[in-house]
């Protein structure tokens, strides 16, 4: 699976994309009751923001993404990090039944997902699940905020009419953040035998110019990105748009859909 995800835009993407709150990281620990025992699989992980902050909390965690890059980036993060208990896999959410049947007899204490489960055939990946979570283990959905262009922000609809007319296409990708997809989600896990919550951690932030363009830069397939030459051009065009509306904050809203399985669903 190429999603245009390497090269210039990895460093980009690590720079600029938000991590986890540790109020997110807790909650989510709590709710799943995981313990330095368990064994957690991070799928499409990127450059770690996820990975790192619960790989602090288990024994292990498998880290899964199909770019090789955002791979060789996430173990650079997580050597600067201390962090020596995560083995990285090139994969999609398609191993699961394989990485399950790698760890053997052990069952995982959660398969997480930080805002990629879009990339994903999620009805699958959840029914193929279930037989290698422990009991009380889970799924976890981790949404990171609407994309900078989409928000209800003065800031956000310039950002967004700037980047149409750059890109010459409407930009309408939530990356599953709205409502519906939400909605589809839980169904979608209540379907396959998961008992669900809603959580969500909320906070506001102030962005500078610089990085608005840096998280524009990261979510850009490669074959999108400004090249090295455009870029100063780019850049300024966009902060000259941007600075009338000027402070640039930004509300951001972290939601967590934890799926626990139901009591006997397990597969001995």
């Amino acid at each position: 699976m190429d999603l245009g995800f390497r090269g210039d835009v990895v460093d980009f993407y690590h720079r600029f994309r938000r991590g986890y709150p540790p109020t997110v990281i807790d909650s989510l620990a709590g709710t799943l009751g995981l313990t330095t025992d368990d064994v957690v699989v991070d799928l499409g992980c990127g450059t770690g923001q996820l990975t790192l902050p619960v790989a602090e909390r288990v024994r292990s965690v498998v880290a899964v993404d199909p770019e090789p890059d955002m791979l060789l980036r996430a173990r650079r993060a997580a050597r600067d990090r201390g962090v020596v208990n995560v083995s990285w896999m090139l994969g999609t959410d398609t191993d699961i039944r394989t990485l399950g049947a790698l760890i053997g007899d052990r069952r995982l204490g959660a398969v997480t997902i930080g805002q990629a489960l879009h990339w994903m055939d999620h009805e699958e990946l959840f029914r193929a699940a279930v037989p290698f979570l422990r009991p009380g283990g889970g799924v976890a959905v981790v949404t990171n905020g609407t994309p900078l262009w989409l928000q209800n922000t003065a800031w956000s609809r310039v950002l967004r009419g700037y980047l149409e007319d750059w890109l010459g296409s409407k930009l309408t990708g939530t990356c599953g953040t709205d409502e519906a997809s939400q909605r589809q989600y839980r169904d979608s896990l209540t379907a396959a035998g998961y008992d669900v919550t809603v959580t969500s951690v909320d906070y506001i932030d102030e962005l500078s110019a610089d990085q608005i363009v840096g998280g524009v830069y990261s979510a850009l397939p490669v074959n999108r990105l400004p090249s090295p030459e455009q870029r100063p051009h780019f850049a300024e065009r966009l902060c000259h748009v941007l600075e009338p509306h000027l402070p640039f904050t930004e509300r951001i809203q972290v939601t967590m859909l934890i799926g626990r399985v139901r009591r006997g669903k397990q597969i001995p």
